[in-house]
C-alpha cells in the first residue's frame, strides 16, 4: 500500500513538472494570447485576401522585437535653435487640459524631433482604402506622401483595394513599400466606411503587426502639401475636425441617440476628431479599430447605424480614453474651406471631388 501510494505521488509530481515545463515555453509563441496584449479566442473570424502574403506561422519575429519605445535621445552634436520658456504661439491652445501636447506649427523643432524618432528608427503602416473609383486619388496620395510624409523614415502603405490592378506604380524611397489587400466592392459609401474597421481588423491581426510599430488610418481622397513629421507619432494621435475646432460641445456631431453605443451626452465632451487621419502604437490602433469594428456591428444587431459611421465610434472612444497628443487642423485641413489665420501651414488636405460621382450610391 505504501509503496503504490508512493508511486502514484511520483507520477503526479512529473505530470505537474511537465505542465509547468509546457506554460513556460508557450509564452514565446507570436500567437500565444499574452503576447503583446494580444486577444486570440474573442477576435472576429475575418480573412481578408492579403496579396503576395502567406499566413502568418508562429515564429518568432526577430524584427519586431529588435524594436521598442525608447527614451527622447538625440545624437550628440545636433545643431538647433534654443528652446524658450518666454515665446512660443498665444493664438492658440497647445496643450490639453489632461496634459497631453496640442500640435501646431511653431509648437515643436522639425530637427530635434525628427532626430529623436530617427533613432529610435520605427516602421511605420498607412493603411487607406481605395474602393470603386476612389483608386484614382491613390497616385496623388502616395506621389506626395513620398514628398511629405515621415520622409526618411521606414514606411509601408497598406492600400486596400477591390481592384489591384488599378493600384499605380509609384517610386518609393529607401525603407519604403506599398502592400495591397484585397477587399470586396460594396454598394453604399457607409459600408465602405464601416467595412474598413472590419478588414482593418483582420489584416492588423493577421499581417500587419508583424511588419510595423506605428500605424496611421488615412482616407485616400487627400494630398500632402507640407511636412508631415515625427511630432505626430505617439501612443495615440487624434486629429481636431476642421469643422469643429473652435465649437462649444453642443454643437459637435456627437451620436446623440441613446440607442447607439456611439451615444455621447451634449453635457459631455472635448473635442471633435476627424477619423481621416488617426494613428499611434501598433496595439493601441489594434484597439481602437477593433473597438470601432464591434461597436459597429453592436449597432447593426439593434438596426441603428452611428450618424457618422466609424468617426462616431471614434470619438465615444477617445472621450473616455483620452488621446496622448492632439494634432490641431493642420493634419486635415479641406479644400473646400479657406484656411484661417491660426493655421499656418497645411501639411495634408482632403480633394474637392463629385461625391454623386465617385460614390457607389452618391451622397456626402
Amino acid at each position: 500500500m505504501s509503496s503504490y501510494i508512493s508511486r502514484s505521488h511520483i507520477l503526479v509530481f512529473v505530470f505537474f513538472l511537465i505542465l509547468g515545463a509546457v506554460y513556460v515555453w508557450l509564452p514565446g509563441c507570436e500567437t500565444f494570447c499574452q503576447r503583446f496584449g494580444k486577444v486570440c479566442n474573442d477576435e472576429p473570424k475575418l480573412e481578408p485576401k492579403v496579396a503576395g502574403v502567406e499566413k502568418t506561422k508562429c515564429t518568432e519575429n526577430v524584427e519586431w522585437k529588435k524594436w521598442r519605445i525608447q527614451d527622447l535621445q538625440h545624437p550628440p552634436g545636433l545643431r538647433y535653435d534654443q528652446p524658450s520658456t518666454q515665446k512660443g504661439r498665444t493664438d492658440v491652445n497647445s496643450v490639453t487640459n489632461w496634459n497631453a501636447p496640442l500640435v501646431w506649427e511653431g509648437t515643436f523643432d522639425p530637427v530635434v524631433i525628427d532626430a529623436i524618432y530617427k533613432k529610435m528608427d520605427p516602421r511605420v503602416a498607412v493603411v487607406v482604402f481605395a474602393v470603386g473609383k476612389y483608386t484614382r486619388f491613390l497616385k496623388a496620395f502616395l506621389e506626395s506622401g513620398e514628398k511629405f510624409f515621415l520622409v526618411d523614415f521606414r514606411v509601408t502603405y497598406y492600400i486596400f483595394t477591390d481592384n489591384e490592378k488599378d493600384v499605380p506604380s509609384v517610386k518609393m524611397g529607401a525603407g519604403r513599400r506599398i502592400s495591397v489587400v484585397t477587399v470586396p466592392s460594396a454598394n453604399r459609401w457607409q459600408d465602405v466606411v464601416l467595412g474598413r474597421m472590419k478588414w482593418a481588423t483582420a489584416t492588423i491581426d493577421k499581417q500587419i503587426r508583424n511588419e510595423t510599430d506605428y500605424l496611421f488610418m488615412m482616407d485616400i481622397d487627400s494630398v500632402f502639401h507640407n511636412r508631415f513629421g515625427a511630432e505626430s507619432l505617439s501612443q495615440l494621435s487624434a486629429v481636431l475636425h476642421r469643422g469643429y475646432y473652435k465649437t462649444g460641445r453642443k454643437e459637435f456631431p456627437y451620436e446623440r441617440r441613446r440607442e447607439s453605443t456611439a451615444y455621447i451626452p451634449y453635457e459631455e465632451g472635448d473635442y471633435y476628431y476627424t477619423a481621416a487621419v488617426w494613428g499611434g502604437y501598433l496595439e493601441d490602433m489594434y484597439k481602437l479599430v477593433k473597438y470601432c469594428y464591434e461597436q459597429s456591428q453592436v449597432d447593426a444587431e439593434n438596426h441603428i447605424e452611428a450618424v457618422w459611421q466609424e468617426e462616431s465610434h471614434l470619438n465615444k472612444y477617445l472621450l473616455y480614453n483620452k488621446p496622448t497628443k492632439v494634432l490641431s487642423p493642420e493634419y486635415l485641413w479641406s479644400d473646400y474651406d479657406k484656411i484661417p489665420s491660426d493655421i499656418k501651414v497645411v501639411r495634408i488636405s482632403q480633394l474637392v471631388k463629385n461625391y454623386a460621382e465617385v460614390r457607389p450610391n452618391g451622397g456626402h
